[in-house]
């Protein structure tokens, strides 16, 4: 402790005495679903729209996944984690490359980043360079080491070529450098230090100079003819800094730990896998790659595997089936991906409802045929080649929808910190008079807190521009995902997502008047309807729960939000001393988290002790219990619900109108 008699600033270290406890990030979706491209069965966070444009492609005729993520971040959303699905018949495309010795063996496999038919359209060529070049001084060398005139480009590791006059080239990796005495090491004098390819120099006539050329590899990838990507200074040793397995590697997902992690803006369209093993490197150094001049190598083999996809595929359930391969069905897939993400609190997966429809490819443009009477200009862009056309998926059953909704909403229940949305099936989506209650009939099979149904679908423009239609179907969760989002960031989760204008939408498949809206709302069903002057809006916030104490979204999300934020920041009780003064730090950590929520309007109540109340002393805690070393707080609370009525009444008082706002909660009274 300082004494303070020395004018000048002081440090001091002062720890909270209660930690506090912070509300819960509530506005980051899940989503599950059919991509072009990207990781399969992982959990990937996604913070804008171009971003999963990098991961997972653009727009696919084969899903909706790409129009709800589009739709989320339209409609205020800001991250969200994606899970793409496909069969086991998902492969990546590649192309493998051999050694030039007479008998060559593989040595790196090239492959797309990601399974799927999209691969097909990259094409790869592979140069060798070389960056670093000198000769060395006979009078100093050794088989052992060579002095050279300069090490310049050269590391630990550096693949080199060695040459001379009547001699066959070799090839050799340095073990180390000498900078004092310009030597490159071929035998590092440590024996613990020396590589698996360290050796001695043979072969030469140690008398004359021998020219040493590094030898590296540049990698040009092309998509569709177009040059996407350079990569530069690829070295074939795998002790060396550029080593190509480690400079493309296959895509690290970050794990729900800690705080969040940000993927970079765009993965790298090509991985190099390592195919010959380190006790097969000769022993003398390390083969090059057989190269053509100018060669272009395509990758083949992509495949989309949606053909055989199944519902098995969306829930992931430990196993599966029609799978007799334990290591396959032990797999983690799809849904229960998600599981494991503590941070997402929404579940959406719309492509369960997939009407798949074949994009058919854009016809080249017609060739320019140049006017004679003009200088020639500069020579025509070559003709793009035709995208892969990769294979759609089944429309699943109502049976197969079924259960993968069931699962959300297992899921949900399960995990106690998120809530499902559902969308109604294809049937139900379509503007004809069974519409309306093939959706009351889809509503009544669920009965649970932790989900909510929204009806109908939602029309928004195609950017896919088929000739079909310029518009495309699609099912709410993507936008509602985002109202959600939005609410909770502008006012909080005790708002009740409704009643705002969604954005990047046209119209709805199914149009609800007032009458059919009146019978809807109170079976639970979140209805979306166009209204004049004031666009597509959600009008609606009820669960599909009979219980009217969670009858609306909002009170169930935010005692998820207070439970699992008590849950997080009340581990430090844990082993803390059984006495008095541990019952009044987790009274006080309560008492302040409630009071503020409260104070943003969270919690219903004139006073503190209308909203809330926290109980943890002698009365709940008697000797009995705390000699089993327990700890008990009792917390109850008062949720803010939302008006659906707002109420004018108009009459006449003293011979003029009066008009009198009345606003009228669907229920009334605290929670507790």
């Amino acid at each position: 402790m300082p004494t303070y008699e020395t004018p000048g600033v002081y440090y001091e270290r002062v720890d909270a005495s209660t930690p506090a406890i912070s509300a819960i990030r509530t506005d980051v979706a899940g989503f599950v679903g059919i991509a072009r491209r990207g990781p399969l069965d992982s959990a990937v966070p996604v913070q804008s729209w171009r971003q999963f444009q990098a991961y997972f492609g653009d727009f696919t005729g084969a899903g909706y996944l790409a129009y709800a993520v589009r739709a989320f971040f339209e409609n205020g959303g800001r991250r969200c984690w994606v899970v793409r699905v496909a069969s086991s018949a998902a492969a990546a495309a590649g192309t493998v490359l051999h050694g030039a010795s007479p008998a060559p063996e593989d040595i790196w496999r090239i492959a797309a980043f990601s399974p799927g038919a999209w691969g097909n359209d990259l094409d790869v060529s592979l140069r060798e360079t070389h960056r670093a070049q000198t000769l060395t001084d006979p009078k100093g060398s050794d088989p052992a080491y060579s002095t050279v005139a300069s090490i310049t480009g050269f590391m630990r590791g550096t693949h080199v070529r060695l040459s001379q006059a009547g001699v066959a080239a070799a090839w050799k990796v340095v073990s180390d450098l000498d900078a004092a005495d310009r030597r490159l090491l071929w035998v590092h004098p440590k024996r613990e230090a020396r590589l698996p390819t360290d050796a001695l120099l043979t072969g030469f006539d140690m008398n004359q100079p021998i020219l040493i050329e590094s030898v590296e590899y540049t990698l040009v990838v092309r998509e569709l003819g177009r040059l996407i990507r350079v990569y530069e200074g690829l070295s074939l040793v795998p002790e060396h800094a550029r080593y190509g397995p480690r400079v493309l590697p296959s895509l690290a997902i970050p794990k729900d730990t800690g705080p969040p992690q940000a993927l970079p803006a765009a993965p790298a369209p090509v991985v190099i896998e390592e195919k010959r093993k380190l006790q097969k490197l000769p022993l003398t150094g390390v083969e090059p790659i057989a190269l053509s001049p100018d060669a272009t190598i395509p990758l083949e083999g992509g495949a989309d595997g949606l053909a055989l996809l199944r519902a098995y595929d969306f829930i992931g359930q430990e196993t599966d089936p029609l799978d007799s391969d334990e290591v396959t069905a032990q797999k983690q897939r799809g849904l229960r991906v998600l599981e494991d993400v503590a941070e997402v609190a929404i579940l959406a997966v719309p492509d369960i409802h997939i009407q798949p429809m074949a994009i058919p490819p854009k016809a080249p443009p017609p060739p320019c045929i140049p006017d004679p009477c003009l200088p020639p200009g500069p020579p025509p862009p070559a003709v793009p080649r035709t995208p892969a056309v990769g294979d759609l998926p089944p429309v699943c059953s109502e049976g197969a929808v079924y259960q993968v909704q069931s699962a959300m909403v297992q899921q949900c229940e399960k995990r106690r910190d998120r809530i499902a949305l559902l969308d109604p099936p294809y049937a139900a989506a379509r503007d004809d008079a069974l519409g309306v209650g093939a959706a009351r009939a889809w509503r009544s099979r669920f009965d649970s807190k932790y989900a909510a149904f929204y009806y109908p679908w939602l029309r928004v423009v195609d950017p896919l521009r088929s000739p079909f239609a310029i518009t495309r179907d699609i099912p709410p969760s993507g936008h509602v995902a985002g109202q959600y989002a939005q609410t909770d960031v502008q006012v909080g989760v005790h708002k009740a997502p409704a009643n705002a204008a969604l954005a990047w939408t046209q119209d709805v498949t199914v149009v609800i008047n007032e009458a059919v809206h009146g019978i809807l709302n109170p079976a639970g069903i979140n209805v979306i309807r166009p209204l004049p002057a004031r666009g597509v809006r959600i009008l609606g916030a009820r669960t599909v729960s009979s219980d009217p104490a969670w009858r609306y979204v909002n009170v169930r999300r935010l005692l998820l939000m207070i439970e699992k934020a008590i849950d997080v920041s009340l581990q430090w009780a844990a082993f803390e001393p059984n006495e008095v003064l541990t019952r009044a730090k987790l009274r006080l950590a309560l008492t302040s988290f409630l009071l503020a929520l409260w104070q943003k309007g969270a919690l219903m109540g004139d006073t503190a002790t209308e909203a809330f109340f926290v109980k943890c002393d002698e009365e709940n805690n008697p000797p009995s219990e705390r000699g089993n070393g327990r700890l008990l707080a009792e917390v109850g609370v008062a949720p803010s619900r939302p008006f659906e009525f707002v109420i004018l009444r108009v009459g006449r008082a003293n011979n003029e109108f009066e008009i009198t706002e009345v606003s009228s909660p669907a229920a009334s009274g605290g929670m507790r």
